[in-house]
């Protein structure tokens, strides 16, 4: 059974710091593609940064230079520093998984997220 848990969210002031982590298990974590997403209030959900399993890493524009993905393939996790927190990056953020299978299907996965706040 594939899960993903996130953690780490909470309420900072702008200009704070936060590490997401993201727990995986039930299926290689090694040879998948992990991502991040998030959604703020009345927003869709977009992309925020993403990291494959060759270690190719690409952002939001909205969040290069302050952002950083990275993933542990010992530990089954994936993480997101979060450093100079603006507002507009307050959002629920959402871990998320594309697994590949034995013959090459792909399958997508999403945690349940994990409520960022920013705020004076």
């Amino acid at each position: 059974q594939v899960q993903l848990v996130e953690s780490g969210g909470g309420l900072v002031q702008p200009g704070g710091s936060l590490r997401l982590s993201c727990a995986a298990s039930g299926f290689t974590f090694s040879r998948s593609d992990m991502k991040w997403y998030r959604q703020g209030p009345g927003k869709q959900r977009e992309f925020v940064a993403g990291i494959s399993r060759s270690e190719i890493i690409n952002y939001v524009d909205s969040v290069k230079g302050r952002f950083t993905i990275s993933r542990d393939n010992a530990k089954n996790m994936v993480y997101l520093q979060m450093n100079s927190l603006k507002v507009d990056d307050t959002a629920v953020y959402y871990c998320n998984a594309d697994v590949p299978n034995l013959i090459g299907v792909r399958y997508n996965y999403w945690g349940q997220g994990t409520q960022v706040t920013v705020s004076s």
